[in-house]
């Protein structure tokens, strides 16, 4: 599996992994240094040899490159921190279409709304879920409620006890 990083970040620690083998480390205590298992380190150390400086350049992650730019990701952000509400929707409440909408008409790139929720987790958005509540709670008269009504309706905590006495039942002897 390919380290986190971009390949620059991948690159430099390369560079400093040979520094540090050429300095007379074990491939132990320069994986220790650098948190990697030695098995990379000697990965990179054979590339060496075999390639020369080209055995440190780190090739581009595999798959599709991704359709926003990481300026246009932070300028979503800053979208989606203003809120729904500044974005003419008539709640505040942030939906995947919602936001696949905004993507499309402020950067020219389409998304499913299913993939919006993977765009929103590597943003480091957590999904949420809107409270179902009427807007016509009355919060005075719930803890009211709460406190005289409730009492009076509810079952007393007794304990188990047989509703039933039945000859069957050894207890009841």
């Amino acid at each position: 599996m390919r380290p986190k990083g971009s390949c620059k970040e991948l690159e430099s620690r390369r560079r400093r992994a040979m520094e540090l083998v050429d300095e007379g480390l074990s491939l132990n205590a320069v994986a220790r240094q650098l948190g990697c298992h030695a098995s990379s380190v000697q990965r990179r150390q054979e590339a060496v040899r075999a390639k020369g400086e080209e055995g440190l350049i780190a090739q581009s992650p595999p798959g599709r490159p991704p359709k926003l730019t990481a300026e246009q990701k932070e300028e979503l952000v800053g979208v989606l921190l203003q809120g729904s509400l500044a974005r003419g929707y008539r709640t505040d409440l942030w939906t995947t279409q919602r936001i696949a909408e905004v993507i499309e008409s402020d950067f020219g790139v389409r998304y499913h709304r299913d993939h919006v929720g993977r765009l929103l987790h590597r943003l480091n958005w957590s999904h949420q879920k809107p409270e179902r509540r009427a807007q016509e709670r009355n919060e005075e008269e719930i803890e009211r409620w709460k406190r005289e009504e409730w009492p009076r309706i509810k079952k007393r905590p007794l304990g188990w006890v047989p509703t039933l006495s039945s000859s069957t039942n050894r207890d009841s002897c």
